[in-house]
């Protein structure tokens, strides 16, 4: 079933202008189209609707998922009253029991917390086999890691924004007519807000067709 993404603002990454009240129609995989709602709306009157708070951009693009899923530790909720929420590393991470199941989990609640960011592609070069499995059921997709910015200020962030100046530099690929069908939706009126908020902000993932993350 072909399905509407609409929200307040639709940014598709491509340079052109933001289109208030925007949508991106979604067909199977693949973006059929974008532009204002009630133009998608009129051409697709079967079509299913899902509407969102703020602004709809494509998906982010992480490229510290190396990091962030070989060298720190995510904890299960269950463990939020003895370890914390924040994830694990360095001599914190040294100190944990490990065994393969817990580290399975870690990877797992990982991946899911960079769908809950708006993460739909991750730079490769995995070099744990748990991590990779994990990553290539995820159905994120991997890109290379070639243009990965270079410097950083302290540890990598689950939030892509962390270490992008704006849209441009945070998305994997912009929202094309028959290209993938990755986006996100964020709580936010416009994109200074969003690089100033964070990916924190979102609140839906659509990976590859598939809503693969809803915020409350």
């Amino acid at each position: 079933m072909l399905t509407l993404h609409v929200a307040d603002l639709l940014l598709t990454g491509s340079g052109a202008a933001a289109v208030p009240g925007g949508a991106v129609a979604v067909d199977g995989d693949r973006v059929a189209a974008t532009g204002p709602y009630e133009q998608l709306a009129a051409d697709h009157p079967g079509a299913r609707v899902r509407r969102w708070p703020g602004v709809l951009t494509p998906g982010l693009r992480q490229w510290h998922a190396k990091w962030l899923l070989e060298c720190a530790y995510h904890p299960d909720p269950r463990e939020y009253d003895e370890l914390g929420e924040r994830m694990l590393t360095g001599e914190r991470l040294a100190a944990l029991e490990m065994t393969g199941t817990r580290w399975a989990g870690s990877v797992r609640r990982g991946l899911q917390q960079m769908l809950r960011h708006g993460t739909t592609a991750v730079a490769g070069g995995f070099g744990d086999p748990v991590v990779s499995t994990a990553v290539a059921r995820s159905g994120l997709r991997v890109v290379s890691a070639v243009q990965a910015p270079g410097v950083q200020v302290g540890e990598p962030d689950l939030d892509p924004f962390q270490h992008a100046y704006d849209l441009a530099g945070a998305i994997a690929e912009p929202l094309v007519v028959g290209g993938r069908a990755d986006l996100a939706a964020f709580a936010v009126r416009d994109e200074a807000a969003l690089v100033e908020a964070g990916a924190g902000t979102c609140v839906a993932t659509v990976l590859a067709g598939r809503l693969v993350f809803r915020g409350r």
